[in-house]
């Protein structure tokens, strides 16, 4: 009889930092994305006698001292956890396995998670959960040659979406690839394939970038303000800035690949100046605007790594690092090398 040691599964999804191009994933735009190893979500699959979901001790408590602990922690996470993540993802598995004829046996298990990834900064940590967890199913029902890569990006989504959590596929299409990804989200294509195109780019082309953030910077949901509404509507400002958005990511990659570092920063810089002005500070924030303004004031380029909570930073000069780090320890903010996270699941 094989131990139940033996029968466990484990496997990671990685956090992710949007580089060029987003917000325009979500208006039929373009974007490159890769994947950050300094985080991640783990999850483990363990055989048990019925279908179980273990709550994590720290982000799905039970218990509280007082009503002053249960208010500080709802006040500073919100109400939900990870286990509701894990429901969803295996309802949904569930659906798109009967969807595609796959008969799932009878198998039972026993699901828990960890995760170091900040929370609400911008790192994609909600669909890491739910990406680990997938590969963790696809591997226990052994059903990988079933299974169409391209396709597990929106089978990550359709759990969000069960959970009524606004996203998109940029996300999922990073944590289910890894490395580096060029995206298009074009109507033409989304209206053919019913999902993106995904074009995998040579993680060595990235250079060394830099990651600021801080503890509990606040919802960034609110980032999103009434721009989709704009956008819809056909309003010349949203729509302009959106497709100059979607043209960075094309103008990043090409600067990418011939390795000119200085069309690179600019693309980074312009990222976010025309998120500001579509956005707005007081959507966005002076705490995530102060994140990307900091390494600007220093002479570095820098963006949102996603909707506010943490910026991406690339140094023009590497005399830049120390004035940074000065200015971000003074302001009580995190400063870190970046490591790409370059093997394919």
């Amino acid at each position: 009889m094989v131990s139940e040691d033996k029968q466990r599964i484990t496997r990671r999804a990685y956090a992710r930092i949007g580089l060029l191009g987003n917000p325009s994933d979500g208006f039929n735009g373009k974007t490159i994305s890769i994947s950050v190893e300094n985080f991640y979500a783990e999850v483990t699959l363990t055989p048990s006698s019925q279908i179980r979901f273990l709550p994590h001790p720290e982000h799905d408590p039970q218990e509280f001292d007082s009503l002053v602990a249960l208010a500080t922690r709802v006040k500073t996470h919100g109400y939900y956890g990870g286990i509701r993540l894990l429901q969803a993802l295996c309802y949904k598995f569930h659906e798109h396995c009967t969807n595609l004829q796959i008969a799932l046996p009878a198998k039972p298990f026993t699901l828990k998670y960890e995760t170091n990834i900040p929370k609400q900064a911008g790192l994609s940590g909600s669909s890491a959960i739910i990406c680990a967890a997938l590969k963790c199913l696809i591997e226990f029902y052994g059903v990988e040659s079933e299974m169409v890569k391209a396709d597990l990006p929106s089978l990550i989504l359709s759990a969000e979406s069960e959970l009524a959590i606004t996203a998109g596929l940029q996300d999922r299409v990073i944590q289910v690839y890894e490395g580096a990804v060029f995206m298009d989200f074009s109507k033409e294509i989304m209206e053919e394939k019913g999902r993106g195109e995904y074009t995998e780019l040579d993680p060595g082309l990235i250079p060394q970038l830099y990651m600021i953030f801080c503890e509990n910077p606040g919802d960034s949901g609110k980032v999103h303000n009434t721009v989709k509404q704009r956008w819809l509507a056909g309003d010349p400002v949203v729509r302009q800035g959106m497709e100059d958005v979607a043209a960075l990511a094309v103008k990043g990659r090409k600067a990418l690949e011939a390795c000119d570092m200085g069309a690179f920063a600019t693309c980074l810089d312009n990222n976010f100046a025309l998120r500001r002005k579509m956005y707005g500070d007081e959507a966005l924030g002076a705490l995530n605007i102060r994140m990307v303004t900091i390494a600007q004031d220093v002479g570095a380029a820098a963006k949102f790594t996603g909707s506010g909570g943490a910026s991406v930073v690339f140094l023009r000069e590497q005399t830049q690092l120390q004035p940074l780090q000065e200015a971000c320890d003074k302001e009580g903010f995190t400063l870190l090398p970046v490591t790409i996270h370059a093997t394919s699941c």
